[in-house]
């Protein structure tokens, strides 16, 4: 997944303030009275963040490969456990994206011997294993992409500006894309 290196920065960028919505309803002090559930999603967001931003930023990540398996391993564990005890709201979602980061993660080939231990996605050589599960995730996401985008296009033209800024299907609607992309881009 060769991404040239002003579109590994662009994105890098754009991830990076993907984390802006959710720090925003973190901070907010009603946040926690309105959705008990909606603090467990804004911390899986800001993982997921962090970790796309570890894939295709070219410096690479702070933290190794095998530490970004075992948090996402935990957070699919953690959204797993929350599905089964009828908590479905985001759950599927998040371990879905969690797995579905993982996979890229794992099935990258020949990250250690490039950049040691580090995960550098954008310069990642050759192609993930096990295409066919990209692309059941490039469908997932797409799929997820459009219909979050139809919601958050009727909050954009209804809410004020700071409201749809911040606004759950809107940053959904981008971070699936970007899903997609990536996933896309390495298969």
């Amino acid at each position: 997944m060769q991404i040239p290196a002003p579109l590994a920065w662009s994105l890098t960028v754009l991830f990076a303030l993907f984390a802006l919505p959710s720090l925003y309803r973190l901070v907010r002090s009603d946040a926690a009275r309105s959705d008990p559930d909606s603090r467990q999603m804004d911390l899986a967001e800001l993982l997921m963040v962090a970790a796309m931003v570890a894939m295709v930023s070219p410096l690479g990540g702070p933290i190794p490969a095998a530490g970004w398996q075992a948090v996402l391993v935990l957070m699919a564990g953690w959204f797993f456990v929350a599905m089964l005890r009828g908590r479905r709201c985001c759950a599927v979602h998040h371990l879905v994206s969690a797995a579905a980061m993982l996979y890229m993660i794992t099935a990258m080939p020949g990250h250690e011997a490039a950049h040691g231990p580090w995960l550098v996605m954008s310069e990642m050589p050759g192609r993930l294993s096990w295409p066919v599960l990209a692309v059941l995730a490039v469908a997932y996401f797409a799929f997820d992409a459009g219909r979050s985008g139809v919601t958050a296009l009727r909050i954009v033209r209804r809410a004020p500006v700071r409201e749809a800024l911040t606004a759950r299907p809107v940053y959904r609607a981008a971070m699936g894309a970007g899903m997609a992309y990536m996933l896309v881009a390495a298969v």
